[in-house]
């Protein structure tokens, strides 16, 4: 029996991103989730084992990608899983509160998909 496909939950509010990189993703032999809320995104997490979690910093719900990240990481079972933010925003504070609540990376929008998939396989050590 091969080897289990690494899981990667995208999480973006804007269905083109999700697509694409649920696409690019699973073209590279990874199982990608897709989630267009912080809400989605936590159920998800709670059903499944996942690996790392590609989260957009603003997301058009109440919970924020801060707010899901910070959530992650007070909780024992998810305390230590990567999370790198997607986000538009440059700003020296988005970065450092990115960092605040545990990323591990930061890629601004626009990004090319390629850029996304080396920084996944470098997180998951591929």
């Amino acid at each position: 029996m091969g080897v289990m496909a690494k899981r990667v939950l995208i999480v973006d509010d804007e269905p083109y991103i999700l697509k694409i990189l649920a696409y690019k993703l699973r073209r590279e032999g990874y199982t990608a989730f897709e989630a267009e809320s912080a809400e989605d995104a936590w159920e998800i997490i709670r059903g499944n084992r996942i690996d790392l979690v590609l989260l957009d910093v603003t997301l058009a719900t109440p919970t924020t990608g801060f707010d899901l990240a910070a959530r992650l990481r007070e909780d024992d079972r998810t305390r230590d899983l990567p999370v790198v933010m997607l986000t538009a925003r440059t700003l020296a504070d988005d970065v450092r509160r990115g960092h605040e609540v545990g990323a591990m990376g930061y890629i601004t929008k626009p990004f090319s998909p390629a850029e996304v998939l080396e920084t996944v396989r470098s997180l998951l050590g591929e």
